[in-house]
């Protein structure tokens, strides 16, 4: 409309020219301004004919903006989308902060690490996890039999011995989500171990390495748990989540397998290697172990750890098989307590892949026999540095692979894990 104001003031202003010109020279001829004013009023009919053009035009792209906006109005919350609050930073630019609970309050998914998942199962969800784990370790052992008459001299028995252990663990595990806060756990593992012993007896006349082999397989102690998550969490909010494991003793026992003793494995009658001659594949003590998870959202990173104590549920009137078929009473054995604390962090490589490195650190008690501690069980420090990477095929499937080193004496000096979580 103002470019018709405009034209319409030209037109006027023309038309006053033309008629002060018509009153200086009455003889211009009057086709000559009839002319011009039919060409001035076409010039307007075309300008407003393409204002309507470009009103129309305004119209639809209005339109077609009003379609992409979405469904409410500012200041509201859309269902299951963040909402970002406004600062202004330098040079008065706006800037998001702080973001809105997007209806799901469980903690972050990272790259699994460690036994205790952080991630709980959404309700009415189960997951289904196959796993693989295989672990080595191997240790050298030096036994001094006899007596010194000087510190150079030794009158006995010298036993050099090393020790190479396999231990190749496959699982099934099924998580299902009781509540938003709530999951269930089971766990069916299946062992098969081998352990190889060299040894040299020296000063006895020989130099021919002893090697003793043996292995065991079957089915090992299964694992139900129990998990809730503790709060809400949030950014800049830890999580908490508390758990109870129970593991139960359908592994081959080990007091059930043959011991290589021909009288008695201990005390002054003692003879044979003392070794058993089938591998056990479970514990032979049934364990509870509760735990507290925590997990501290900083983006892009997740810091996590836990403090877990595994007591074994000590045993009564134990005996155990020695090679001739007799039976060596043991009494009252109580395996050591295990605490356990582990720390790491995860690392969002993108939407689909993740990265974690942590700590595991276990310290196991002795272990007592008719309430006194067995003479050669010490307490035992266990230190494993692993490392882990976790990569997303779509929402229902993932793998995840950690590598763990041994940084202590009796831990396995290396020990790998891949496990396919599948959510249905």
């Amino acid at each position: 409309m103002a470019v018709s104001h405009q034209l319409c003031l030209g037109a006027a202003s023309l038309l006053f020219a033309g008629g002060a010109v018509s009153g200086q020279d009455h003889e211009a001829p009057v086709a000559e301004m009839a002319a011009r004013l039919e060409a001035m009023k076409r010039e307007l009919d075309e300008q407003r004919r393409l204002l309507q053009q470009l009103t129309a035009q305004v119209a639809r792209q209005a339109e077609q903006l009003q379609a992409l906006q979405p469904p409410w109005q500012p200041g509201q919350q859309p269902a299951g989308q963040p909402v970002l609050a406004e600062r202004r930073g330098a040079g008065g630019q706006p800037q998001p902060v702080g973001q809105a609970p997007a209806g799901d309050s469980r903690p972050p998914e990272v790259a699994p690490l460690f036994e205790q998942p952080g991630v709980l199962t959404a309700k009415g969800h189960a997951v289904l996890e196959p796993s693989l784990q295989f672990g080595y370790s191997s240790s050298n052992r030096v036994a001094l039999v006899g007596y010194t008459i000087i510190p150079a001299l030794l009158i006995g028995l010298v036993d050099v011995r090393e020790i190479k252990r396999n231990t190749l663990t496959a699982a099934l595990t099924g998580r299902y989500g009781l509540d938003s806060r709530t999951e269930a756990e089971i766990k069916l593992p299946y062992v098969y171990r081998s352990d190889t012993t060299l040894s040299r007896e020296l000063f006895t006349g020989t130099a021919v390495d002893r090697v003793f082999g043996t292995s065991g397989r079957g089915v090992g102690d299964v694992e139900v748990a129990l998990r809730r998550q503790l709060n809400d969490g949030g950014p800049d909010q830890a999580y908490y989540v508390g758990g109870l494991r129970l593991k139960t003793r359908t592994g081959r026992d080990p007091f059930e397998v043959v011991t290589d003793c021909t009288q008695r494995c201990v005390g002054s009658n003692a003879s044979g290697t003392g070794l058993p001659l089938d591998l056990p594949t479970g514990s032979g003590f049934y364990a509870v172990q509760p735990s507290l998870t925590w997990l501290f959202p900083s983006d892009p990173a997740v810091f996590f750890g836990s403090i877990s104590y595994l007591h074994n549920v000590k045993r009564k009137n134990v005996s155990r098989r020695v090679l001739n078929g007799e039976m060596e009473a043991l009494g009252t054995v109580a395996p050591g307590g295990v605490l356990g604390i582990n720390f790491g962090m995860g690392l969002a490589l993108n939407e689909k892949a993740s990265l974690s490195l942590g700590y595991d650190h276990s310290s196991i008690a002795r272990t007592r026999q008719n309430g006194a501690p067995v003479p050669a069980s010490v307490r035992t420090q266990l230190g494993t540095l692993v490392t882990g990477f976790s990569y997303r095929f779509n929402a229902r499937r993932s793998i995840s692979v950690a590598v763990g080193a041994g940084l202590t004496r009796d831990t396995p000096d290396v020990s790998l894990s891949v496990r396919m979580p599948i959510t249905f």
